[in-house]
């Protein structure tokens, strides 16, 4: 299957859903992992075109871990609108890698660029399949059924899939911590350590499914999107 993971900045897919990504890729599985801010607004002292490309690297060495192709940064942070310009990139993002399921941000995140990510994705996923909307790629040939990764904290998030990622907790954790400048921001900015609040939420969801670690998720029910086949792994 081919896999498209789609989050608002460098290192929201590995906090959310880089164990899942790590256990398809396991079973043979094509990974594509993209954001749509460039990142260049999470830091203190580094000027944000500076950040930007730093956070590029960060993107494709965590990428690199798992063999996923990566692609993004296309706005900057707190620029990304539900506009034609956007709508248009996630459609040829969409044709590009020609997903089985796509995994995104939750409609009801925290912030507005994870909002507006979710919204951009279940738009374009059904965009992406009509010919006669013309972009830099053909259409894709399959509506994929999304499904949306954790809320920040898993606030006001309640899965109704599980991935056990017992055995890929440490792939996920050596793909978080190649975002070394979000380490830093989080610890000053939200006083949190990434890689113990990534821990926390996967055992708290580990323990709602009897596994040691798990990472939950909420599939996007509606029309044209319900799969009879079981596609998280």
């Amino acid at each position: 299957m081919r896999v498209l993971a789609v989050g608002a900045h460098p290192d929201d897919i590995e906090l959310m859903c880089a164990g899942t990504l790590a256990k398809c890729k396991k079973r043979g599985d094509e990974i594509f992992m993209s954001y749509l801010c460039n990142g260049n607004k999470g830091g203190f002292d580094v000027p944000p075109e500076e950040l930007a490309k730093t956070r590029k690297k960060e993107a494709e060495n965590s990428a690199k871990i798992i063999g996923a192709e990566i692609a993004g940064g296309f706005f900057p942070d707190l620029e990304l609108f539900v506009d034609d310009d956007s709508r248009r990139k996630v459609i040829d993002l969409i044709r590009m890698a020609r997903p089985d399921f796509v995994i995104t941000h939750s409609p009801d995140d925290y912030m507005t660029d994870h909002t507006n990510t979710s919204r951009l994705v279940i738009d374009a996923s059904f965009i992406a399949t009509l010919p006669n909307y013309e972009t830099g790629y053909p259409a894709h040939k399959l509506i994929p059924p999304v499904f949306f990764m954790e809320n920040a904290g898993g606030v006001n998030f309640i899965p109704t899939e599980y991935v056990d990622i017992k055995d890929f907790i440490g792939t996920k954790e050596k793909m978080l911590l190649c975002h070394q400048s979000q380490y830093k921001w989080l610890l000053e900015h939200d006083k949190i350590d990434y890689v113990d609040f990534m821990k926390s939420i996967s055992r708290f969801r580990g323990i709602q499914c009897a596994a040691l670690y798990a990472e939950g998720f909420c599939q996007y029910r509606v029309w044209g999107r319900i799969s009879p086949a079981r596609l998280l792994p």
